[in-house]
């Protein structure tokens, strides 16, 4: 009888959950990232709107207009650390490939008009190729990992960096106010990330100073990322759907408004 209770006692414990970590759920961090790229394109759409069309002639506009501008770009390491989340969790990285592609298309032609008044404009893509190209980039780094050992490994990989950093620059992707290229700092955010994904405060530490010298908005999502948990909280399958269609349906209200 006692080794039959003792083996019930057991099974009751095994069976029992464990207490759930508290924090952030890539949910709650996705709902997070789409509040704060609201602000972006709030900046120069409602805050324009509310105040009657040219900001540049009123400094309380022109003020509102930067801080949703400013506040907005916490919202980069978020979708940084998202983007690397799903690129070493998805079943197909071909297929996450395309879908971020076909995403940074459709919202290419609504982000010119919401961010310039032009249908094409060269001088800013949207941000969504920065997370294309961050996504290239560390596919290609895996790739490097598979077929190369020892300092050539970290050269070609250093090159490819470069080349990352350089494709941002040079399309001037998510280029915000002329000083922020969204582009290169969530590149950047996705390589510390990556490299430093097993020693969690020193990538943390890392990520914090990489956003406090980005003009400081960036350290404080980072501030979000140091209370995540690894639970995906979606209550149904179809709500990461939902998050891809957000920031092209925001350019769309944008161009209404």
């Amino acid at each position: 009888m006692k080794q039959q209770d003792t083996k019930t006692d057991s099974s009751e414990l095994i069976g029992r959950r464990k207490p759930r970590r508290r924090g952030w759920t890539v949910f709650n961090l996705k709902v997070i990232g789409a509040i704060f790229m609201f602000l972006s394109v709030a900046s120069v759409t409602l805050v324009p709107a509310m105040f009657g069309g040219d900001i540049t002639k009123d400094m309380t506009a022109l003020s509102v207009a930067m801080i949703c501008e400013i506040v907005s770009w916490c919202a980069i390491p978020i979708y940084a650390w998202l983007l690397f989340d799903g690129y070493r969790h998805t079943h197909s990285r071909w297929m996450y490939l395309l879908q971020l592609l076909v995403l940074a298309i459709v919202c290419e032609v609504p982000y010119d008009k919401v961010t310039s008044g032009k249908y094409v404009d060269l001088n800013s893509q949207n941000p969504v190729f920065g997370l294309l190209i961050a996504l290239i980039v560390i596919a290609a780094f895996d790739w490097i990992k598979r077929r190369y050992e020892g300092a050539m490994q970290y050269v070609l990989m250093v090159v490819l960096a470069i080349i990352g950093l350089l494709w941002n620059l040079m399309l001037h992707i998510g280029l915000r106010q002329g000083v922020m290229n969204v582009g290169t700092i969530t590149l950047a955010f996705v390589l510390i990330f990556y490299l430093m994904n097993k020693r969690e405060n020193t990538m943390m530490i890392t990520a914090g100073l990489m956003g406090a010298v980005s003009f400081i908005a960036p350290a404080v999502g980072v501030a979000f990322l140091h209370y995540r948990r690894d639970e995906l909280g979606y209550k149904h399958a179809w709500t990461k759907w939902v998050f891809y269609a957000l920031y092209p349906l925001m350019l769309l209200i944008g161009m209404a408004v």
